[in-house]
């Protein structure tokens, strides 16, 4: 059944996974939202900004530094350095 009940290295990546799940089904909500929210109508009625497509400037070029920095802080404050190998018991001295 369940192999590592009480390691807590299992728990976090868990929770750091589903922190990455989170994170790029936002960035894929705001890319279809400015992607085919703005971009669905006639090209001819397209605004423009520095030159490019109100939907592309916004999904494309807006959005990437934005989950960039989302990415780097969710990193930097919820993900946590943990080593990967065996955990020796303290009593015993074995590996668990």
């Amino acid at each position: 059944m369940d192999k590592h009940p009480k390691d807590w290295r299992f728990a976090q990546a868990n929770k750091e996974a589903l922190l990455t799940l989170g994170a790029y089904a936002l960035y894929f909500i705001w890319w279809y939202v400015c992607a085919y929210g703005m971009g669905s109508g006639d090209p001819e009625q397209y605004e423009y900004v520095f030159g490019l497509p109100e939907w592309f400037f916004y999904s494309c070029i807006v959005g990437y530094p934005l989950i960039t920095i989302l990415l780097w802080a969710v990193v930097r404050f919820k993900f946590k350095d943990m080593p990967l190998d065996e955990e020796l018991d303290e009593k015993t001295g074995e590996k668990r």
